[in-house]
């Protein structure tokens, strides 16, 4: 294995696949795979269960100062603890996600609280970590920046059959709806919007299986001497 402390930065619109290509990328190389959203998302919970107004900048900063958010690997997952509680599970409420990703554009503080713990985590690890600014605003020098992109309509159709699967309803004309208003506001996001990094590869997953977008990233990852 070449040098410690590698950096693979996956960014991408919700739905393209960067979750699953990361975990599938970790799995297949060894690296330890970080995600931020669910640091975002415990950090979400905590605000819905404390009852803090996200505006309020001195009950941010209490926040920050007395709250620890860690990620833990346990039998092989990874887990999101809050004060050192497994709310893995919790932080996947729809409402803590709307609050994650309402605070994620508009509070400096959170922000920094997040990449400064995501930076933490990351030292003296092979890290694989997918988001919407890893490899503009966390990890700029990452190794190797991946940038997934699928059109909203594929994405759209992925969501549905995902949760028709779970045994959910879902009507495709709102769940296109809801991703193109998400697109919409993480791009135009006055914090860290998202964007394809200058220096990233961008790797259309509209018509690309699972299989084909792994064979690619580690092609590149053995082009550059990483694997």
């Amino acid at each position: 294995m070449p040098n410690n402390s590698i950096q693979i930065a996956i960014d991408g619109p919700s739905g393209s696949g960067k979750s699953t290509i990361a975990k599938a990328l970790a799995a297949k190389t060894s690296f330890v795979y970080m995600d931020s959203g669910a640091l975002y998302r415990a950090a979400g919970l905590y605000i819905t269960q404390n009852n803090i107004d996200p505006t309020n900048e001195a009950a941010l900063m209490s926040m920050v100062q007395n709250v620890k958010l860690d990620l833990k690997y346990i039998d092989g997952q990874q887990r999101v603890l809050l004060n050192g509680e497994d709310v893995t599970t919790k932080a996947r409420t729809a409402e803590a996600g709307a609050v994650a990703s309402s605070i994620v554009g508009v509070s400096l503080i959170l922000r920094k609280w997040i990449v400064d713990i995501s930076r933490e985590l990351s030292v003296g690890k092979n890290i694989i970590m997918d988001g919407r600014d890893i490899g503009t605003v966390i990890f700029p020098n990452a190794d190797l920046k991946i940038y997934l992109d699928a059109s909203a309509k594929v994405r759209a159709k992925r969501r549905v059959a995902e949760l028709v699967a779970l045994g959910h309803e879902a009507d495709y004309n709102d769940i296109f709806a809801q991703i193109s208003q998400r697109d919409y506001r993480d791009k135009n996001r006055e914090i860290s919007p998202l964007k394809k990094a200058t220096d990233a590869v961008v790797i259309d997953t509209s018509r690309l299986y699972k299989n084909k977008v792994l064979k690619r990233i580690l092609e590149l990852m053995k082009e550059r001497g990483l694997v």
